[in-house]
């Protein structure tokens, strides 16, 4: 029996990790806008999904410990938004730090430099800011070492210490390492420094 547009749509969002967040822009490769707006209402209305806000929804992940539904990601959240608009993006400041699990601090305002412009959105009590920017050092071409230029300039010259540096290194492989070295020779010499002491160092240099 062929399956109907909802269950389809959904078979699509359960593939994808628990607390995905997604718009219908998500969907519109392959499905009509009415039959998207039609499933995702009925979808929500049986409780399978949730809206964040206008035109965004994340499939719920449920906390045994908590016993309550897992808070939308609001990483997650600000990528959705780049889909569905089109921005390309980055986090920004303490917001690379959360983002790639070396700080836990809470973050009252998630920051993130856009192409977009400049936005604000309340996801779940929590303040999402797109902040517009020429994004120079996009052009990177691996996300992974604008992510770790960001990380490394958020804590600062002076402050950066070997434990920081071996957190970093952890978050990705030796091979990516190498990339990221060869990607960012243009980046400011302190940064530059400390990508290429660890990208060494996990290849069994100095």
């Amino acid at each position: 029996m062929k399956k109907s547009v909802q269950n389809r749509i959904f078979d699509r969002i359960r593939h994808k990790r628990k607390n995905w967040v997604f718009s219908p822009k998500d969907f519109t490769k392959d499905f009509s806008r009415w039959e998207i707006d039609h499933s995702l209402h009925f979808l929500e209305k049986e409780g399978k999904i949730k809206r964040i806000i206008r035109g965004l929804y994340y499939y719920p992940d449920y906390s045994e410990i908590l016993q309550e539904m897992v808070a939308p990601d609001i990483h997650l959240a600000a990528r959705a938004l780049a889909r569905k608009y089109e921005w390309k993006i980055y986090p920004d400041g303490d917001a690379v730090l959360n983002y790639l699990g070396l700080s836990t601090q809470f973050v009252a305002q998630t920051i993130y430099l856009s192409d977009g412009p400049s936005k604000t959105y309340t996801i779940d009590g929590a303040k999402l800011k797109f902040k517009h920017k020429t994004l120079i050092e996009a052009k990177f071409k691996r996300e992974s070492s604008l992510l770790v230029v960001q990380a490394i300039k958020a804590v600062g010259e002076r402050q950066i210490t070997d434990e920081f540096l071996k957190a970093l290194s952890t978050k990705y492989k030796t091979k990516e390492w190498q990339k990221i070295k060869n990607d960012t020779g243009k980046v400011a010499g302190w940064v530059y420094r400390h990508i290429t002491y660890i990208a060494d160092k996990l290849s069994g240099g100095k």
